[in-house]
């Protein structure tokens, strides 16, 4: 899904985790995380489809993610080797970062 300013990513929330969602041109790229109680989320795998690679697809989702925890005041704990990499490279993400 998109807008005029580009694509819109969508979280879904389950009992235990989510998925945070989000289709380009027909291809869809997941995020998935688990709840570890109230305040705290872990983000376990990122799945971008080969031909949104190198389209910045998967940093979209993690700033969704960034941009929920900052709001709804909770941790983000990067199980996940691409947002690990991400909050390495983003001193500006480590607000939210539960090491």
């Amino acid at each position: 899904m998109s807008d005029s300013t580009g694509p819109i990513v969508e979280r879904q929330d389950e009992a235990t985790g989510g998925v945070y969602r989000v289709r380009i041109n027909g291809h869809l790229a997941e995020m998935t995380f688990s709840r570890a109680g109230d305040s705290l989320i872990i983000i376990e795998h990122t799945a971008v489809p080969e031909d949104l690679r190198g389209q910045r697809v998967g940093n979209l989702l993690l700033e969704k993610a960034i941009a929920d925890a900052r709001a709804g005041g909770f941790k983000i704990f990067a199980l996940c080797p691409f947002a690990a990499a991400q909050f390495r490279r983003h001193p500006e993400y480590r607000d939210v970062l539960s090491t």
